[in-house]
């Protein structure tokens, strides 16, 4: 009789042996992609060096941050060595882009966009306005420290939107939005026009990002002047909280 017709315990106990470690392998493989650790995604341990930031232009700069949003969106993003990057920019930082952005939680720059540390200034604010100072401190990120793209992210169901729509009155925060105002006027929509309208909503905050852009032109002739110059590019975007998407504007 072979071993394919026996059944005694001592020809099976060979291939109850090899079942035991596939099963065990197959356990280990999902125990470890659980924790994602089975096929570990790149580490990114280093920061953005100078000359790395230097030989990109604002459209391969921009290329970059689409990459990243499409990781985030996907579950991919780097296994960033935030330790590790802390150390590499201590001495120095070298950023590709400035970003303004809400304050809002849910919509931290970095993260969906899957950038490390040292590769982003980050500009945040309520409803992502620019006035004199955070045109100032994004004047400071490109034309001192080399940054070659200025980036305006708004999101959708905004708060600061919603604000400034219903008219809300709130010790300081009565200027901020009235900043927000010009978006509604020049938001084209026949439904209703309030807060509780997301649609509208949405619509007013992709006004918003657009006029918060022209009013950078207008306010700084040096990030103006760059721009023209082709130094610098100027954009704007809006990060969907459903979805996790940036959609690039302009």
């Amino acid at each position: 009789m072979n071993r394919g017709q026996c059944r005694c315990l001592k020809c099976e106990e060979p291939d109850r042996r090899q079942m035991l470690k596939v099963g065990f392998g197959m356990a280990t493989a999902a125990t470890l992609g659980t924790l994602g650790l089975a096929f570990p995604r790149m580490s990114r341990a280093a920061a953005l060096t100078q000359k790395e930031r230097d030989s990109m232009t604002p459209d391969q700069i921009i290329a970059a941050m689409k990459r990243g949003n499409e990781r985030f969106v996907s579950g991919t993003a780097h296994r960033h060595d935030y330790l590790a990057q802390k150390r590499a920019s201590a001495s120095g930082q070298f950023p590709s882009s400035v970003i303004l952005s809400c304050i809002d939680s849910r919509s931290p720059a970095e993260l969906i966009l899957d950038s490390g540390i040292g590769e982003t200034f980050n500009a945040r604010i309520a409803g992502n306005i620019a006035n004199d100072d955070l045109a100032g401190s994004l004047e400071f990120a490109c034309a001192a420290a080399g940054a070659k793209v200025v980036l305006v992210m708004g999101h959708t169901s905004c708060g600061a939107i919603k604000g400034a729509i219903d008219n809300v009155k709130l010790g300081n925060l009565t200027g901020l939005l009235a900043k927000i105002k010009p978006a509604i006027d020049a938001t084209k929509y026949d439904g209703d026009r309030s807060g509780s309208n997301i649609e509208f909503v949405d619509q007013v905050a992709r006004s918003n990002v657009l006029n918060t852009i022209g009013d950078l032109r207008k306010s700084s002739d040096i990030l103006a002047s760059m721009e023209k110059d082709g130094k610098i590019k100027m954009v704007g975007s809006m990060y969907h909280l459903n979805t996790g998407k940036v959609e690039f504007l302009s």
